[in-house]
């Protein structure tokens, strides 16, 4: 499964050049713009499944760093400020990773 048999190509592409600009990532924003929001829950634990690499079950601080490439091959790595900004808004238990659960409510809320 690839994130374009969930969202559209075009929208991903739109969400990836809204924040080209160093530090200028906004998840809410770049959830909107790529359609992840509106998305059903199904396909939202989809998107996690892609996003989570090492298949741990978590999205950690490493994997969030390259988020944007996921979408997009040859974006840029997320800064530092811009990685830990991310984690500790989904990061509901603090234990430094984004679970499934806390992504889904990240993303739909």
């Amino acid at each position: 499964m690839s994130l374009t048999s969930i969202l559209s190509a075009e929208a991903i592409e739109n969400a990836v050049k809204d924040c080209q600009a160093p530090d200028s990532f906004c998840y809410k924003k770049f959830f909107k713009l790529c359609g992840l929001s509106s998305k059903t829950p199904q396909e939202v634990k989809d998107v996690f499944q892609i996003l989570d690499e090492d298949n741990s079950g978590f999205i950690e601080e490493s994997e969030l760093k390259f988020f944007l490439q996921r979408f997009v091959p040859g974006a840029r790595t997320l800064s530092e400020a811009e990685t830990k900004t991310f984690i500790s808004a989904a990061d509901d238990d603090s234990d430094g990773r984004i679970g499934a659960e806390e992504f889904q409510t990240m993303v739909q809320s």
